[in-house]
């Protein structure tokens, strides 16, 4: 049989047609369901979006930055959805988010451990003696304040000072220097001239921290109440395309930014 005759006789294969199965109204629902589930799980044991609203964290965080954190990475042993993610103790330099009276919620990053000795001279901080390497923290220009630079100080010379935590840190100090307690944290924004931080108000309990920012996933453009404001501009420009206000709108760079 010549090979004309043998692909006569091979049996014709039929195309094969590309199905496409669209989904029924219950299966629609069903998938939504499992997506509002996940996003449910995710939002109320692992993670959290939050707003910064001031310049305390400049330049790490900056106003307007929404922020993605991680509920779990402090979360006590027990807590629901903990074996998903790492768990480790505070450190210090970590950036932490933690309940506060008012507001509710506040960030500022670690300085003093549970046994640490802080002291801060001229603005630097010391702890057990040693000068801290911070590349993080700014000193942007602010009035001069000797309880702010000079820290713990021996009068009571700026009135944003808690007076229930002033006499506390009298009892605290011991040659100079803050002793932190037991489960509890000295922290402070990284913009050291504009921040109410441990300074002020205190010292932040072990459970009273719970997350630890991870990624900028969004940034408004807004100012800070420590930019320079410029002067009103009658002048007319030629930048009000679309493209330009969109640019202006927010900062695009920063987005999936990890922060550390």
């Amino acid at each position: 049989m010549n090979a004309a005759v043998r692909a006569a006789a091979a049996p014709r294969k039929e195309p094969r047609h590309l199905s496409i199965h669209l989904p029924t109204v219950p299966e629609a629902l069903a998938s939504l369901l499992r997506t509002v589930i996940v996003a449910l799980f995710l939002l109320t044991f692992l993670l959290q979006p939050f707003l910064i609203p001031s310049e305390s964290m400049e330049r790490t965080l900056l106003v307007g930055d929404f922020l993605l954190v991680n509920k779990q990475i402090f979360a006590p042993a027990g807590t629901v959805g903990r074996w998903l993610m790492p768990y480790r103790d505070v450190e210090r330099g970590d950036i932490v988010v933690f309940h506060h009276p008012d507001p509710a919620y506040l960030v500022k990053r670690v300085i003093g451990l549970p046994g640490d000795r802080v002291r801060i001279v001229n603005g630097r901080v010391s702890v057990n003696g040693v000068p801290l390497v911070e590349p993080y923290a700014v000193y942007e220009p602010a009035p001069q304040n000797r309880f702010r630079d000079d820290f713990p100080g021996g009068m009571y010379t700026d009135p944003s000072v808690d007076p229930t935590w002033w006499r506390e840190l009298q009892e605290l100090t011991h040659d100079g220097a803050l002793v932190v307690p037991k489960d509890e944290y000295f922290v402070m924004g990284d913009n050291r001239n504009h921040s109410l931080d441990s300074r002020y108000w205190g010292l932040v309990p072990r459970d009273a921290i719970v997350a630890r920012p991870l990624v900028i996933y969004f940034s408004l453009r807004r100012k800070s109440s420590t930019d320079v404001q410029e002067g009103a501009n009658d002048r007319l420009g030629h930048d009000r395309g679309f493209s330009a206000h969109l640019a202006r709108f927010a900062r695009w760079k920063r987005i999936f930014t990890v922060v550390r």
